[in-house]
């Protein structure tokens, strides 16, 4: 069979994948915000990284900027993305009169209270995460003076701190779970009496399609991820499946599958990152049907049935009844 007509035999959807709780709760609270409040509302940064749900929110009338300059202007709606910010930037959107709706995931914020928590004890706090990522700029926001961020196992061995008795340890909710693992027994190693949160930091969404990607890619010879570049869920969700086996590619969706990577290739699976909406899902399937795949299986490692309330702004504005004047906040 050639490489332009291949065709997999058999398609493995992993469950659970796409939308995590706290990315619904956010394109829902932009897609709210511009309803009750009409366009055009004001987003600092990507509201969840997925490029085709940004470019839908912007065509509704969403206008994504990277800080809040003076391209906002006094008194506009602005809504703060799932991945949290920093205090400065809350005391900035303050200092500017916007009105602002804070779209931050629970499970970010949980992070926050950790660090702030921590500092206030006078702890040194081992975040641990990637450098850029908007999550970890937020948390370190919470406490610069006592935070350092450590990405790999040389981070650690590297790390000096005034008080090694004095150690937690935070996370990014997206890492990969494995490595995370790692590094805390690293850390616990070189710091015995480290502390750390009482829950583990790492999301639930990230866990659980980290665990079904385990378990679907030793079943498959290749696992295609849908998820935009700049997702860190999804590029561990490809790091994942490569440990256990498969070969693995993230991809925005099925116009960017490569025929090489189809080649002698059986059994394909399909997921997606927190972050990617069912409707790439949806697509990429129905590219394998058009060329000859007809069994497609859902393979279901767990249910999730977590929700999330949307922000209180949004919930008064609902109440008072959509369409109406701001809140007084």
């Amino acid at each position: 069979m050639s490489a332009a007509t291949a065709t997999p035999e058999k398609l493995l959807l992993a469950t659970p994948r796409g939308y995590c709780a706290g990315v619904d709760r956010a394109v829902q609270t932009v897609e709210r915000a511009l309803t009750i409040y009409g366009p055009p509302v004001y987003v600092r940064k990507e509201i969840v990284h997925n490029k085709h749900v940004v470019a839908q929110l912007r065509e509704r009338g969403a206008i994504f900027v990277d800080e809040l300059d003076d391209s906002v202007p006094e008194g506009a709606m602005t809504v703060f993305s799932a991945h949290g910010v920093s205090p400065a930037v809350h005391a900035d959107a303050a200092a500017r009169g916007l009105r602002t709706i804070d779209a931050t995931c629970p499970l970010v914020t949980k992070v926050h209270v950790e660090a702030k928590k921590f500092a206030s004890d006078e702890y040194t706090i081992v975040l641990i995460g990637h450098a850029g990522h908007e999550e970890v700029e937020g948390t370190m926001g919470e406490a610069p003076e006592h935070i350092v961020l450590v990405e790999t196992e040389a981070d650690v061995d590297a790390l000096e701190v005034p008080d090694p008795d004095r150690v937690a340890y935070i996370s990014q909710t997206t890492l990969s779970v494995d490595e995370t693992r790692t590094l805390i027994n690293r850390l616990r190693e070189k710091f015995p009496n480290i502390t750390g949160p009482r829950t583990d930091d790492i999301c639930y969404a990230t866990t659980n399609r980290q665990a079904a990607v385990k378990q679907m890619a030793g079943e498959c010879d290749l696992v295609l991820v849908i998820g935009s570049q700049n997702s860190s869920n999804s590029q561990r969700l490809v790091d994942v499946a490569r440990d256990y086996g498969a070969d693995a590619y993230l991809i925005d969706n099925e116009s960017q599958v490569d025929e090489a990577w189809l080649e002698g290739k059986r059994v394909v699976g399909i997921t997606s990152g927190a972050s990617a909406p069912e409707e790439l899902v949806q697509a990429l399937v129905g590219f394998f049907r058009d060329r000859g795949t007809t069994d497609v299986s859902e393979f279901e490692v767990l249910r999730e049935d977590v929700r999330f309330m949307l922000p209180k702004t949004i919930r008064q504005a609902l109440a008072a009844g959509a369409g109406g004047a701001a809140p007084a906040r």
